[in-house]
């Protein structure tokens, strides 16, 4: 059973990063409340497909939990009951945790798949650590972090849904951001675990720091980014979705130290490179990682100078989490050794 465990842990990245994707098209097309309430959407299983079906009818069997919309309100079933021919307030409670009451079917349904998603990714992840009991006295630190692994999900799960009923307070969809980026992290750790030969190089303390910086410059450029995002979405609730030009007008002074750390960025990981050249540690994975840098800051160009063309902000977020990825993963091959002085 140990031969399927490194391609269910490879499985797992790979949905992470669909979250990740998924994610960024819902904040793309503003459709993080199209469903209001958590893990349900609109108190059904399977979301509703146009407004009819969250509208209060006559002579309908409604269930608890049931959400319509009355007079620009959310009203959420307090009981299982049959409407008679009136509305019938004693049946129904208005829903306090947030005061979103829209509908929108394109909505609704991109939030639906993006927590289809992150439930499907659950899938392998259970079976991936229920595979690592396997490893517990071999090497206990791959059952460890899988363990780990299924708790963080499960704080990602929870903390969405405090991000629903928040009605996408910017400070938590950072951190949802976040916690996921630390997901694929774990991840990667586990992954690495699981290599059957790992050669064997020194690298200095002075490599070693400026590599643990770029990826934590990474991290701080997300989290710089998200905040970016947030003002841009609402920008767009006052100039409209047409006014693109408008959308960062005037920049803020997030965007401005996000713009300028990308400077930073590229002068450390070219350093990087030249280094990893000049001492032939063989890492060919630095090599992903100025493309991938270079992809990143093309994006960040277009959206600012070019008003933002089509995909251009999803791609941006999901570059960001690929360059983590390789980045994180090349520190883990880094980090093996014990550091020598410069």
């Amino acid at each position: 059973m140990k031969k399927y465990f490194r391609p269910l842990v490879i499985t797992s990245i790979i949905l992470i990063y669909l979250i990740i994707i998924a994610g960024a098209v819902v904040r793309m097309t503003g459709s993080g409340m199209g469903c209001p309430d958590w893990p349900k959407c609109f108190g059904y299983y399977i979301p509703p497909t146009e407004e009819a079906q969250i509208q209060w009818k006559p002579n309908y069997e409604y269930q608890e939990g049931f959400i319509v919309i009355l007079d620009k309100e959310l009203r959420i079933a307090a009981k299982d009951f049959t409407s008679s021919s009136t509305y019938n307030a004693n049946n129904w409670e208005h829903y306090t945790k947030h005061d979103y009451a829209k509908f929108n079917v394109w909505h609704t349904w991109i939030e639906y798949i993006n927590r289809l998603v992150t439930v499907l990714s659950g899938i392998p992840i259970l079976l991936m650590f229920i595979l690592s009991l396997r490893f517990w006295k071999e090497k206990p630190k791959i059952t460890l972090f899988a363990g780990i692994t299924i708790l963080a999900m499960a704080f990602q799960a929870w903390l969405g849904k405090i991000v629903v009923d928040s009605n996408l307070l910017p400070l938590r969809i950072t951190i949802h951001m976040l916690v996921a980026f630390i997901i694929l992290a774990i991840l990667l750790y586990v992954l690495f675990l699981t290599k059957d030969r790992i050669k064997t190089i020194e690298f200095n303390t002075t490599f070693k720091s400026m590599l643990l910086f770029s990826v934590i410059l990474t991290l701080v450029q997300v989290a710089l980014g998200t905040q970016v995002r947030q003002y841009v979405d609402e920008q767009i609730k006052i100039v409209g979705e047409l006014s693109k030009s408008e959308w960062l007008n005037p920049p803020t002074f997030t965007f401005y130290i996000h713009r300028s750390f990308s400077i930073l960025v590229v002068f450390i990981n070219a350093w990087l490179l030249w280094y990893n050249k000049k001492i032939q540690f063989g890492l060919s994975k630095l090599n992903w990682v100025i493309v991938l840098i270079g992809l990143e800051a093309l994006t960040g160009i277009l959206m600012y100078y070019f008003d933002f063309p089509f995909l251009s902000q999803p791609l941006h977020l999901v570059l960001s989490s690929l360059l983590f990825g390789v980045q994180f993963y090349i520190m883990l091959e880094v980090y093996k050794n014990k550091a020598i002085e410069a």
